[in-house]
C-alpha cells in the first residue's frame, strides 16, 4: 500500500513550482513594468495578513459560503424533483425538453438584471444566480439516473408484491443515487465559479465585492490575495464535496482499494 505521503509529494512539488513560476514573471522578468509587481507572491501575502487583520477576510469568506450553501440547497431540491418527475413521465419529457434545453444553454450572469429588477439586491438574487447555475446538473443527472433504472428490478419489485412506494425507495431510489450525487459535486464547482461575479452586481459583502472594492481603492495585492482565497475556498469545497456526496459503491470500492494488499515488491518497499 503506497504511503499517502508519497502519493502528496507530486502536488506538492507542483505547488511549490507554481509558486516560483509567479515569482519568476512578477518579481525578475517583468519588474520593471507598471503595476506587475503589486501582483507578486511577497505582496499577495502582504495582502493576506492585511485582510485577515482587519476582519474583513473571514466576514466576506463566510458570506460567500452561505450563499454558495442557499443556493446548492434549493438547486438540488429543485432539480432531484423536477429531474425525476421529467424522467417518470415520458410526455412531461417530451413537452419540457425544448424549454429546458432552452434555459439551460442561457448563460446564469445574463440573468442578473433581472433578479435585480426583480427581487432587488442583496443577499437573495445572489443566491438565486447560484442556484439558477446549480439546478442543471441535478437536474440533468437525476433524469438520466430516472432513465437508467433497470426494468428487470421493476419486474421483479412488482412480482414480489412490493407497492409503488416500496418500489421506489428500494429501487428507484438506490438506482439514481449516484447520478443524482454526481451531479451535485458538478453543480458545487459551477456554482462557486459563478457565485463570485454575482457578487460583484448589487451587493456590498463577499469575495466577489471584494475584489471590486480593492480594485477602486488601487489595492491590487489585496485582488490577487483574494483571488488565492478564492481558488483555496474552492479546492476546499470540491475536495469536502468529492468526499462527502459518494455512493456507497464507491465508498466499498475505496475500502477495499485502501486493504487490498499489494503484490508489487517494488512498492511494498515504499
Amino acid at each position: 500500500m503506497t504511503d499517502p505521503r508519497h502519493r502528496a509529494l507530486p502536488a506538492v512539488v507542483g505547488l511549490l513550482a507554481a509558486v516560483a513560476v509567479w515569482w519568476l514573471i512578477t518579481d525578475v522578468l517583468l519588474a520593471s513594468w507598471p503595476l506587475i509587481p503589486q501582483f507578486s507572491p511577497v505582496r499577495t501575502w502582504q495582502g493576506l495578513v492585511e485582510l485577515a487583520r482587519d476582519g474583513r477576510l473571514l466576514t466576506d469568506a463566510s458570506i460567500s459560503v452561505f450563499r454558495l450553501a442557499s443556493g446548492l440547497a434549493i438547486a438540488g431540491t429543485v432539480g432531484v424533483l423536477v429531474g425525476a418527475l421529467v424522467g417518470l413521465v415520458p410526455w412531461i419529457d417530451a413537452a419540457t425538453r425544448p424549454v429546458l434545453l432552452f434555459l439551460r444553454m442561457v448563460s446564469p450572469l445574463s440573468w442578473a438584471p433581472v433578479a435585480i429588477a426583480l427581487i432587488g439586491i442583496g443577499d437573495v438574487p445572489v443566491i438565486a444566480l447560484v442556484a439558477a447555475t446549480a439546478v442543471w446538473p441535478v437536474l440533468m443527472a437525476t433524469v438520466e439516473g430516472v432513465g437508467r433504472v433497470d426494468a428487470g428490478h421493476l419486474e421483479v419489485a412488482r412480482t414480489l408484491g412490493a407497492s409503488r412506494r416500496e418500489t421506489v425507495r428500494s429501487v428507484v431510489v438506490p438506482s439514481v443515487q449516484p447520478f443524482v450525487l454526481s451531479g451535485l459535486r458538478a453543480a458545487i464547482g459551477i456554482a462557486w465559479v459563478v457565485l463570485v461575479p454575482a457578487e460583484m452586481l448589487g451587493v456590498t459583502s463577499g469575495l466577489g465585492y471584494e475584489i471590486l472594492n480593492s480594485k477602486d481603492q488601487l489595492a491590487y495585492h489585496h485582488v490577487t490575495a483574494l483571488i488565492v482565497v478564492i481558488g483555496t475556498i474552492g479546492f476546499a469545497v470540491d475536495l469536502v464535496a468529492r468526499r462527502a456526496l459518494r455512493s456507497r459503491r464507491e465508498r466499498d470500492e475505496e475500502r477495499r482499494s485502501v486493504t487490498r494488499p499489494t503484490h508489487d515488491p517494488l512498492e511494498a518497499l515504499v
